[in-house]
């Protein structure tokens, strides 16, 4: 169906009307002006975020329910990376005429997925036309206790730096949906130069090579927030002294923890998780794997530093990685390297503004 057949209100009850509501602080969602919440022995965190056609994802390999639950868990990852709880969000789209309602059904589905996933209440947004694509913007409010929330800025001399899950995934991910499209398309042109109809139509069912490379594609097209972590840190008896979620890339994140926080750090390249497939991905594509680890993006792992004290509780959490310690800010930020080099460590990671 045509979006315009329906109109924004239309749309937007279509999207919503079987929404259920999970947070008490929920007092009222999608439907009014404005959604009621409430907070009131409750520290209060937003966050927003703006993924752009183009710029932030691809639909030649990007399916929209994937793109949905993307969408949504980036949000729900920059509350966890503040140590807090995610309640709500709200949903603004910019629609280019070639979308239809079926599609935009498609999108809410991955969308109310990702949000049922950590009892996320969908409360209100807008949609508008776009000339350009898609356009995605979510705002996430979430909550915590004062005495809970963990900033950038709380990185102690001595401290040890930890990492969940594993590193560089979703950039190999990335590589290779690019390269199965850079292939694609050389067929595609060079059938057209030759005027190969036979040729164009064998194309149309063209099967791009993933085989043993799943968790690649997972990483870069499904990501997850980890909450998982942050409740086996509470269980353990952990509060992190600084925290961030890796979007940017490691290098990037470590060097906001650290110039927020006045610190340095000393980072060991064989301590950093990396995936089997990551790795041999990476040397098929003549990459350094590290380099990948470093500045790639997109893993929404959670980097976080601790007390010294707490190291014997991280090493009994599954999926935690020690990567190094934090040091005297005038030391700086080094990479102690497998041959035990040391280099500074730059911020390489991935800027939405080139």
């Amino acid at each position: 169906m045509d979006i315009s057949e329906l109109g924004e209100f239309g749309l937007i009850d279509r999207l919503t009307r079987d929404i259920k509501i999970k947070n008490t602080s929920t007092m009222k969602g999608a439907g009014d002006d404005c959604a009621v919440l409430n907070y009131p022995d409750k520290q209060v965190l937003v966050t927003t975020d703006m993924l752009m056609e183009g710029v932030h994802f691809d639909l030649t390999y990007t399916d929209l329910r994937n793109l949905g639950y993307k969408a949504a868990m980036v949000n729900i990852s920059d509350v966890f990376a503040m140590n807090g709880t995610p309640r709500q969000i709200t949903v603004s789209l910019a629609l280019s005429k070639r979308f239809t309602v079926e599609d935009m059904e498609t999108f809410y589905e991955g969308l109310r997925s990702a949000c049922d996933k950590w009892n996320v209440d969908i409360v209100g947004g807008d949609t508008t036309s776009s000339y350009t694509g898609l356009a995605i913007s979510i705002t996430c409010i979430g909550e915590a206790d004062k005495q809970d929330i963990v900033y950038r800025s709380g990185a102690k001399e001595t401290d040890l730096v930890c990492v969940s899950g594993d590193l560089g995934a979703a950039y190999m991910g990335l590589q290779l949906l690019e390269r199965e499209k850079s292939v694609y398309y050389q067929q595609v042109d060079e059938a057209r130069k030759k005027g190969d109809r036979n040729a164009l139509a064998e194309l149309s069912h063209f099967q791009p090579d993933f085989a043993g490379k799943e968790y690649l594609l997972q990483r870069q097209l499904k990501a997850e927030a980890r909450g998982d972590i942050i409740a086996r840190l509470h269980e353990a008896g952990i509060r992190p002294t600084a925290m961030m979620d890796i979007s940017d890339g490691l290098s990037s994140e470590l060097m906001h923890i650290c110039k927020q926080s006045h610190v340095g750090c000393r980072i060991f390249e064989k301590n950093i998780p990396i995936d089997y497939q990551t790795a041999v991905m990476a040397e098929e594509l003549n990459m350094n794997v590290t380099t990948c680890a470093l500045n790639g993006g997109e893993d929404y792992e959670l980097l976080f530093t601790v007390p010294i004290g707490d190291h014997s509780k991280i090493e009994l959490i599954d999926d935690v990685k020690l990567i190094g310690h934090i040091t005297k800010e005038n030391l700086g930020c080094v990479l102690v390297t497998r041959d035990d080099n040391e280099f500074e460590l730059k911020s390489q990671g991935w800027n939405p503004l080139q």
